[in-house]
């Protein structure tokens, strides 16, 4: 079962960010507002944590400024968020391919080794 609110220390370690770059983004991405509990916790929910991947992959992948990124999650959101989806996929995919492609070309040294 999943959890209802995440920390920032468990969403930074989640996307391998630091906690001041995910408030540098609330400040800057006005869609991003976690829930704030007493003291100033702020409390994500999973709908957040989507957002701040979506963020992350304009940002670090797309390699956009604030301000595009900021332009492209106002103009078409559901379809950035898509897209960040299939990346995350077919790179997923991906690295299991190769993980596969390396086991079978392990199995083919050692195979040739007892043949000789």
């Amino acid at each position: 079962m999943e959890k209802i609110y995440y920390s920032i220390t468990e969403v930074a370690e989640r996307i391998q960010e630091e906690p001041s770059t995910l408030r540098f983004w609330e400040k800057k991405f006005p869609q991003l507002q976690p829930k704030v509990a007493a003291r100033g916790v702020r409390k994500y929910t999973i709908k957040d944590i989507e957002l701040i991947e979506t963020i992350q992959y304009l940002l670090r992948k797309q390699g956009l400024k604030i301000e595009a990124a900021q332009k492209r999650l106002n103009s078409n959101k559901d379809g950035e968020q898509k897209k960040q989806k299939v990346v995350e996929t077919l790179t997923r995919v991906r690295k299991e391919l190769m993980a596969i492609r390396k086991e079978i070309n392990a199995n083919e040294v050692t195979n040739n080794d007892i043949i000789l």
